[in-house]
């Protein structure tokens, strides 16, 4: 018998891989409940990673990266991720023409993630994870839909998916964190910023609207334990943060003054910024300790930027 064409090679490959796969233990879908950490194969065609880039944090805004180990590009039609943590599952799609994966070459592909599944988180509140310790991601595992080439038709390529980050723990974290307070009040930031006469001092304003039991089905309490500064702000001590600020699903509406100065003054420091007009809050809700973080939004951003630029040029 001759040898194969190249991409007959390629197919062959892949549903070697795939039937390996589905016979080894604690990887695949079979695994999800095992607690078994899954890892992208480094000998399959295709390999999957899950990441996430800084400027798409307030988007909850994944990346399936996809590595092609052969030397054939592949076109991917279709991407998806499943994974215990989420209600549906998470979905990346191609224009019509799909998307060519070069040999040798990742390709990252934005999907948006859906609603987090958030559990009772009572039975693991006595269980911390050790000091340092990264959050292990359950069982992600990715599906690829790859293109026809050479007669071998259109195929779903099923594989373990890395997340060697914590990518998808962390966001579901924050996730349950933020759909447990938001049954609390809602958080935003006026797009107004007071700043001083002289530039050189400014104020935000957190809006904390609590929601009306009798209109939202129940009350409940948060707990502000406080608020941290990000790559851009930093707390200014004449306007401090709070901390210990409890708030009631019935009680008023609180606006909290935040008093700011930039936390660097290097030239790169609005160019590049990404993720410094992200307020983290951390808050107590629900049996649930977690962070939100309250985007600025582009009017305020514009002029926090203004801010820091004119208070760097006075120093």
């Amino acid at each position: 018998m001759g040898s194969l064409p190249p991409t007959l090679r390629w197919s062959a490959a892949v549903l070697v891989v795939l039937a390996a796969a589905s016979c080894s233990p604690g990887t695949g879908p079979a695994a999800t409940g095992s607690g078994a950490t899954p890892a992208a194969s480094g000998s399959g065609p295709l390999t999957a990673e899950i990441s996430q880039f800084r400027d798409n944090y307030s988007k909850r805004i994944v990346e399936i990266q996809l590595t092609n180990t052969t030397g054939e590009a592949v076109t991917v039609l279709a991407a998806g991720l499943r994974s215990p943590l989420f209600a549906d599952g998470i979905h990346w799609t191609s224009a019509a023409a799909g998307t060519e994966l070069p040999p040798g070459q990742t390709k990252s592909l934005p999907a948006r993630l859906p609603a987090a599944a958030c559990p009772d988180p009572a039975p693991r509140s006595s269980q911390a994870a050790p000091s340092g310790s990264k959050p292990v991601e359950p069982g992600a595992v990715v599906e690829v839909r790859v293109a026809a080439a050479a007669g071998i038709p259109e195929k779903t390529l099923t594989a373990p998916a890395a997340d060697p980050f914590g990518v998808l723990p962390r966001n579901n974290a924050e996730m349950c964190v933020a759909q447990a307070a938001a049954a609390v009040a809602g958080f935003r930031l006026s797009p107004s910023l007071e700043v001083s006469a002289d530039a050189r001092a400014a104020v935000l304003h957190l809006v904390i609207t609590p929601r009306n039991p009798a209109a939202a089905g129940g009350g409940g309490t948060l707990t502000i334990d406080s608020i941290g500064g990000t790559t851009l702000l930093e707390e200014d001590t004449s306007a401090p943060w709070p901390s210990g600020l409890r708030v009631d699903a019935a009680g008023p509406v609180h606006e909290v003054r935040l008093g700011i100065r930039p936390a660097r003054c290097d030239p790169h420091a609005v160019a590049e910024d990404k993720v410094g007009t992200l307020i983290p809050v951390q808050v107590t809700v629900g049996g649930r300790r977690g962070t939100l973080k309250i985007d600025a939004g582009s009017q305020l951003r514009g002029r926090i930027y203004d801010f820091v630029t004119s208070r760097c040029g006075r120093q």
